[in-house]
């Protein structure tokens, strides 16, 4: 009977040693102290946006004719106003020479013509004094008052005739000036099609050809972004905006609604957006931007500046997070009540408190309540 006492224990003893060695080991975790700091409601571009310029234009002649003279070249500033590009004048200086000839004769002529009415007049008032003396015939009042008054008309004619003269002078010299390509605004030239010697035609109606001179004014230049319809009514003009650059990776800059499309663009295979313009608050002074650069903007809806919050990804479905129990070393699953919330971080307004550690990433398989875990920190280091 001792003996099989003494097995009894031993047996037992075994027993609850195998069991204490193949007990579920906690779970190393990496957890995070609930915080405050800011937190946003943003409201993001669904494709990339496009840095573009305020204004540009793609400059081309709207006459035929061979390039005389090209006075810049890519990459150039301009000034509004400056002649960019002439093309050949020669028969169109002649054509408006030709004109202000005309119109120069046309003067001459109403000069002559008002002098021998002005000289008909006096004739006719002396032979007015004679008649009522009856010195004169009266046929030959009737042919000096027919006289006077054929100049009188002749010299008014000659008005008529200076007039046309002088728009047809004024056609001259626009067929001449539509000869010559000048910038309506300072900006720099962004392109050329077309070399010294060849020859421009216009483009035919409906059908779009290279512009002669792609000038862009780079002084002013906004985000053209577009962003899902359902967010559209939350967004106002004059909404702050946080614009980000590809071309400029880790930096952000300040700017504004300036515009929302009246209409929502619905584009094949692709969901419904409407399209918004930012304007920079102020453009980076000693960055180099340039017009096409792709763009991301984010709308700021509401702002909290010292919020409690969690990383977003640490919320579970249901609104709940694993909190740590430092007393029992296991998770205890509780419900938290969110506000403002974004891609990032989420607002807490109750469930937690500041200080309170949670798990900083729920990607680890076996995390659920009650589990036994160690803190990453905590664990002893692999011998």
């Amino acid at each position: 009977m001792r003996k099989l006492l003494i097995g009894s224990s031993i047996l037992a003893c075994l027993v609850v040693l195998g069991g204490w060695l193949n007990r579920p080991q906690p779970l190393p975790v990496r957890l995070l102290d609930v915080e405050r700091g800011p937190v946003e409601t943003l409201v993001a571009n669904t494709r990339a946006g496009t840095l573009k310029s305020c204004r540009r234009s793609h400059l081309s002649f709207n006459v035929g004719g061979q390039v005389a003279e090209l006075l810049i070249g890519e990459g150039q500033r301009v000034q509004q106003g400056q002649v960019l590009m002439r093309l050949r004048q020669d028969e169109q200086q002649a054509r408006l020479q030709e004109a202000e000839a005309r119109l120069e004769a046309q003067r001459n002529a109403r000069e002559q013509r008002c002098q021998q009415a002005h000289l008909d007049q006096r004739d006719l008032n002396r032979l007015r004094h004679l008649a009522d003396r009856k010195l004169v015939a009266a046929d030959r009042l009737d042919q000096a008052e027919t006289k006077a008054n054929l100049a009188k008309l002749m010299c008014s004619a000659s008005a008529v005739l200076i007039r046309e003269a002088d728009a047809s002078l004024q056609l001259q010299r626009s067929l001449l000036d539509q000869a010559t390509l000048r910038a309506p605004f300072a900006g720099i030239v962004a392109e050329i099609n077309g070399e010294l010697g060849e020859f421009v035609t216009p483009s035919p109606p409906g059908i779009p050809t290279p512009p002669a001179v792609d000038l862009i004014d780079d002084s002013c230049l906004y985000v053209e972004a577009p962003i899902d319809e359902v967010d559209a009514a939350r967004v106002r003009p004059g909404t702050a905006v946080r614009i980000s650059l590809d071309a400029f990776r880790g930096q952000h800059f300040a700017g504004r609604v300036s515009r929302i499309a009246p209409y929502v663009r619905d584009l094949e295979k692709q969901a419904r957006t409407v399209d918004v313009e930012v304007r920079f608050d102020q453009p980076p002074a000693d960055l180099a931007l340039l017009t096409g650069y792709s763009a991301d903007v984010e709308i700021l809806l509401e702002q909290r500046a010292n919020a409690l919050r969690i990383p977003t990804e640490t919320l579970l479905e249901g609104q709940h997070v694993l909190r740590y129990d430092p007393s029992a070393r296991v998770l205890r699953e509780v419900t938290v009540k969110t506000g403002l919330s974004n891609w990032r971080w989420t607002e807490v307004l109750g469930g937690l408190d500041e200080g309170t550690r949670i798990v900083a990433s729920l990607d680890q398989e076996g995390l659920k309540d009650t589990v036994a875990v160690i803190p990453e920190d905590a664990a002893e280091p692999e011998q």
